[in-house]
């Protein structure tokens, strides 16, 4: 070995190079938009006319909007402001604003009622959407329909404690009996709530003149954006279980079962919605018993959630056939009755497959409740084709008004799709 190698001492490097950056014609912002925006003739094209109309939108759109006046107490002192400028009477939502989120009849110093509701939904839907939260917080989940229904519609507080005593009884007898039977433990459960519930309403009258007190407020004084909530949350989360059942039932062996759920599902599905509010309002009152004073709302979430889990059924018989039948026979193998492969092995996957068809349905059936409007509920289109335009100090004003319920509903409904995107994301095993 010569002396120069001998010599040598080896190197090793002990921390990494920072990473080069990148050519000029490889990355960077003008590569994005050469590679996304002008790749070809014909998309540097249509990009060049999406770029013109997007700049007329905006030419005539943002000086509208910055130019918007907040301080007026009618649209013509509005256009008085404006001076024959263009500019928008956004005058119309800060004077307004209370009647088009919850309506012109609800008593102004009851607005926390509603608002603590909706506060209180989100906590109460937290464990519901996300599974990582405590299991302990289902508690309040189950507690929350009947304080909320008590919140909103206020009196005595009987009526929502015995309507929980009555499901909580009904699930100490389903739980006792399920092991047994499931048909068994579902009747038990519905008769004990029921008897729960017939005798709390005779307590309830006699305990009435002692009871918390919150002031009643009657269905018909709901209106504005809360009553879209109020019966899109309702609706949905009364069809869902009702639309499982209905796709169960439509795959049923039994003639009598099977032949039940396809006419209620191929009837509701083939009249219109607007057909069904109509019944609600006029007609079915007279199927409930003499004096019972089923009010509207009642009516329409009843018409509503029919409508509504006719097509979720079908949507979840979509996710059931895309099954393989080796899942079928995977539950029969391991010894499982209906019920338990049902809710073990079947419904989990069908409902995971369903998910884009179900949130479609929801996000549909909210916008849906708009359609109330002609049936004399003031939900918040019907504030503003009503008691809004109608007074002469806002008769005029559209966009502003159209724009702020179209914002409304965006929200909410960008918001269930994201939800269900992410839902989506979570639940997708097959490349694990």
């Amino acid at each position: 070995m010569s002396d120069t190698h001998a010599e040598s001492i080896a190197f090793v490097r002990e921390s990494s190079l920072p990473p080069a950056a990148p050519p000029d014609k490889v990355g960077g912002p003008l590569k994005w938009v050469k590679d996304n925006l002008f790749p070809t003739w014909a998309n540097a094209i249509l990009t060049l006319v999406a770029l013109y109309f997007l700049y007329l939108l905006l030419a005539g759109s943002l000086p509208w909007l910055l130019n918007g006046v907040w301080s007026a107490s009618s649209l013509s002192e509005c256009r008085e402001i404006l001076d024959g400028a263009s500019g928008a009477c956004f005058s119309v939502l800060s004077e307004r604003w209370h009647q088009l989120l919850f309506g012109f009849k609800y008593p102004s110093d009851q607005y926390w009622r509603p608002t603590l509701a909706l506060v209180l939904l989100f906590l109460a839907a937290a464990p519901v959407l996300f599974i990582d939260l405590p299991r302990k917080m289902l508690l309040f989940t189950g507690l929350y329909p009947f304080l909320a229904f008590w919140l909103i519609w206020g009196g005595p507080i009987w009526g929502p404690i015995f309507a929980l005593l009555g499901v909580i009884a009904g699930y100490v007898v389903y739980s006792r009996l399920v092991h047994k039977s499931f048909a068994l433990a579902l009747a038990g459960g519905l008769a004990a709530a029921v008897v729960v519930w017939y005798i709390g309403g005779f307590i309830g009258d006699v305990l009435r003149p002692a009871s918390p007190l919150l002031e009643a407020i009657p269905s018909r004084d709901l209106g504005g954006f809360m009553l879209n909530m109020m019966l899109g949350i309702t609706c949905v989360s009364l069809s869902l279980p009702i639309g499982i059942a209905l796709a169960l039932g439509r795959q049923s062996h039994l003639p009598i079962v099977k032949g039940i759920c396809v006419v209620f599902i191929e009837f509701v599905r083939g009249v219109p919605l607007i057909t069904l509010l109509f019944v609600a309002n006029v007609m079915l009152a007279y199927f409930f018993p003499p004096g019972s004073g089923v009010d509207l709302f009642i009516r329409v979430v009843i018409m509503i959630t029919m409508f509504s889990s006719a097509y979720i059924a079908e949507v979840i018989r979509g996710g059931l056939a895309a099954l393989p039948k080796g899942q079928y026979e995977a539950a029969d193998s391991l010894g499982l009755d209906y019920a338990q492969a049902m809710r073990l092995i079947i419904l989990p996957q069908a409902m995971k497959i369903s998910i884009p068809g179900i949130v479609n349905i929801a996000v549909g059936l909210f916008k849906d409740t708009t359609l109330v409007s002609v049936i004399s509920l003031f939900d918040i289109i019907g504030m503003i084709r009503g008691p809004i335009l109608a007074s002469t100090d806002w008769n005029g004003v559209y966009w502003e008004l159209f724009m702020f319920a179209s914002l409304l509903f965006f929200i909410v409904c960008y918001g269930i799709s994201q939800y269900s995107q992410w839902l989506e994301r979570r639940l997708a095993t097959d490349h694990r």
